[in-house]
């Protein structure tokens, strides 16, 4: 099937679409749901008891900002995946979050397989593109994208994207998206539950681990693309 080809206009029309849409939806969930959490750190219970009173639309509510965010990709996932541990809890949070990161990551997959790297491109720079480009051609690449995808700190909406534009199986993408983001997002929705409970201390070394082990991410995903630079310059 001859995919299809993205005018510059057209790019754009759709990059905006998105971010138009996920700024309504924001907009909406935030009079509805942000409102009352802003009172979050003075009465937290309050604040769950505001959220156990709506019930599956406040749950709905969340797994569809999470859902956007994943498919905007420029929104940063952190604050939403914080903000679920702090309203649902850790477990809870962390179900919802990974519910709608699931559903945002398969959904991109299939959009990107349909129309091909022009839509990835609406999103992210060339440059960042091809620093990926090691992981089509290294043997080596499941284990490869497994690694990038788990380490907290490295760009998983930027993999989602590029993930389309492989030949990764369906069955390898599912359990990499469903599993790979486990860490991470654990890690927020504890800090996040913690705050709610006011049990300050632990979650600041949450919040210390957390940015320790992705800075170590951000340092090893760097290597692995530096290192596949080096490589192409010495093949060419």
């Amino acid at each position: 099937m001859k995919k299809r080809h993205f005018t510059e206009k057209q790019k754009k029309l759709i990059g905006w679409a998105a971010i138009v849409i996920f700024v309504v939806f924001t907009a909406a969930v935030c009079w509805f749901v942000g409102r009352p959490m802003g009172n979050f750190v003075s009465e937290p219970e309050k604040f769950r008891l505001w959220v156990e009173s709506h019930g599956l639309w406040s749950q709905a509510a969340y797994v569809g900002m999470v859902f956007l965010q994943v498919l905007v990709a420029v929104i940063p996932g952190e604050p939403l995946e914080i903000s679920g541990g702090y309203a649902f809890g850790a477990v809870q949070g962390t179900v919802l979050c990974m519910l709608g990161a699931f559903l945002g990551s398969v959904v991109v997959f299939a959009f990107v397989r349909r129309f091909g790297r022009e839509l990835v491109e609406i999103f992210f720079p060339k440059e960042k593109i091809e620093s990926l480009r090691f992981l089509q051609s290294s043997p080596k690449r499941d284990l490869l994208f497994w690694i990038v995808f788990v380490v907290p700190g490295t760009p998983k909406d930027l993999l989602c994207y590029f993930a389309g534009l492989t030949d990764l199986s369906w069955g390898k993408w599912l359990l990499i998206c469903s599993l790979g983001r486990v860490p991470s997002i654990i890690t927020s929705t504890v800090g996040g539950s913690a705050v709610g409970g006011r049990q300050y201390l632990f979650a600041i070394l949450v919040f210390a681990g957390t940015m320790a082990l992705s800075a170590v991410g951000l340092l090893i995903y760097r290597g692995l693309c530096r290192r596949h630079e080096k490589k192409q310059g010495g093949e060419t």
